[in-house]
């Protein structure tokens, strides 16, 4: 007689009981996996030293096998034999497997507007289940299982790249990628002034970029540089100029110029005579050519 398959379920690594009760009418017994024999009566066949016998008395008979791998998975039979009839009891053993991420992306550099493919491959028993969240305020899920795809990449999708392996059976296995993404600069803030002859007129402006920006000031068509009278300070995104004992003729429209090698934006920056300027809290007017510069300097002299 045989009874159903019972089911025993074992992390790899740790230690399985496979559980079988006899009595004191048996007159023979043994284990079996795969038609092979483990142990007839107390005589033990297998040569692997990480199987033994668990007795208690007469009414025990089970298999303990030590440091569980993937291939001890299978069914396991214990085969029961009386003076009256044979039966037998039939375990299979079902090995698990924590999530392991074994090929991730590296981290990567791209220009906006690319398409992009980051990879993330697990193995696991069960098969594990792979999720991706952009780490950034929000840290929403993405949609994404091995491979994530990111069309047409922005700026604002930069960042670190979570992979997460899950299966249940341990803790998740959690990968990182770091994406940077390369754009051109945009100057994003301008800060004029409006200095007494005599004094120090400080021009500001701030752009931002990946890579970094280089800054250079014109004024016309002449670039400045630092000299008597004049310094150019840098300070990462944000570049200052300053015009020390302000004359009469320094008066008028500087240029900002933000470059890498995506790309340049310029700006106009002003030095006005006291009074005579219309906004001083915000930016000054964003050009790409030297006429319409000229042209916003004359409308804001004429408004005066």
């Amino acid at each position: 007689m045989q009874r159903p398959t019972d089911n025993v379920t074992v992390r790899q690594g740790d230690t399985a009981v496979i559980r079988c009760y006899v009595d004191d009418k048996v007159s023979k017994v043994a284990w079996l996996n795969r038609s092979n024999i483990i142990f007839a009566s107390r005589d033990k066949w297998s040569l692997d030293p990480r199987v033994e016998l668990v007795t208690k008395g007469q009414l025990e008979y089970s298999l303990r096998i030590q440091k569980v791998e993937v291939y001890d998975e299978g069914q396991y039979t214990c085969s029961i034999q009386t003076k009256e009839r044979a039966r037998t009891s039939q375990v299979f053993l079902i090995v698990q497997v924590p999530a392991n991420i074994y090929k991730v992306s590296e981290d990567i550099t791209i220009n906006e507007g690319s398409n992009v493919t980051l990879t993330c491959l697990a193995s696991g028993r069960p098969d594990p289940m792979i999720t991706w969240r952009l780490l950034n305020p929000s840290a929403e899920p993405l949609d994404g299982e091995e491979y994530l795809d990111i069309s047409g990449i922005t700026r604002t999708q930069a960042g670190r790249y979570e992979c997460k392996a899950s299966n249940d059976v341990a803790s998740p296995d959690v990968k990182y990628i770091n994406v940077i993404v390369n754009y051109a600069p945009l100057i994003k803030d301008t800060q004029s002034s409006d200095p007494q002859v005599g004094r120090t007129g400080a021009l500001q402006c701030e752009a931002s970029a990946v890579p970094k920006p280089e800054f250079k000031w014109y004024r016309d068509d002449k670039r400045l540089s630092n000299r008597q009278g004049i310094s150019i300070q840098m300070m990462g995104s944000r570049t200052l100029l300053l015009v020390s004992n302000v004359t009469e003729e320094d008066y008028g429209n500087y240029t900002c110029v933000a470059t890498n090698r995506l790309g340049v934006h310029n700006a106009s920056v002003f030095l006005y005579r006291p009074g005579t300027a219309n906004n001083m809290s915000g930016a000054a007017v964003i050009s790409q050519s030297l006429w319409l510069l000229l042209g916003s300097l004359t409308c804001l002299l004429l408004k005066c």
